[in-house]
């Protein structure tokens, strides 16, 4: 009896993140009404605030699932790209790239921050930032990053990845704003490879000498 009422339960909390992910892309969160997705979700407000406590946590939920899928995709995309390095670049510009796309935009980059607070405190970045935590221990024990703090080192380049993709979203000309964003980040990453100008995949011109 108690298996099957947990079942129920999951099964009625899927059915609201399903019913909250649609509502939140196609109206945004404040335009969402909670009566209509309930009842989208075939549930009553009361399974809502059983399961979420409000609109609010429901859109936590929301964010949360789509967040740890974005990581995941971008972690099958750095699958692809060939050595450790690479893999950590291409996940990184994965991330950022997501952000053109219209639900990602509206709520994880543009409602998600608005009313949940600062992304960097979301479990899903938290999941995030240890998975690119272990990538860089593992760059520095085999000598291609410098031996930096891996944890700083993690923070700095999920947060860069994170910001490209909160100021792409919030551009009047996200198209435009891509390539500067992932140019910058690549530069940026490229400082913490012992070969610091193949690693960008560009070798910057010398400075002029004064």
């Amino acid at each position: 009896m108690a298996n099957k009422r947990a079942e129920t339960m999951e099964q009625n909390r899927a059915k609201l993140i399903a019913a909250g992910r649609k509502a939140f892309a196609e109206k945004g969160y404040s335009a969402a009404s909670m009566d209509d997705l309930t009842a989208d979700a075939g549930l009553t407000r009361g399974a809502l605030y059983h399961n979420f406590g409000d609109k609010r946590g429901l859109l936590a939920a929301v964010v949360d699932q789509i967040d740890s899928e974005m990581a995941s995709r971008a972690q099958e995309i750095g699958a692809r790209a060939g050595d450790d390095w690479q893999r950590l670049l291409a996940e990184g510009v994965a991330y950022i790239e997501m952000a053109l796309d219209p639900e990602v935009q509206r709520i994880v980059l543009l409602d998600g921050p608005a009313v949940l607070g600062d992304p960097s405190q979301w479990p899903s970045q938290n999941s995030c930032l240890q998975v690119t935590k272990r990538a860089v221990e593992r760059l520095i024990a085999q000598g291609v990053v410098k031996p930096v703090d891996a944890e700083a080192a993690a923070r700095l380049l999920s947060g860069a990845a994170l910001n490209a993709a909160l100021w792409i979203a919030a551009s009047d000309n996200p198209l435009d704003v891509l390539p500067k964003a992932v140019e910058a980040f690549r530069i940026l990453a490229s400082g913490f490879s012992v070969k610091a100008g193949d690693a960008a995949g560009q070798t910057a011109d010398p400075l002029p000498l004064a």
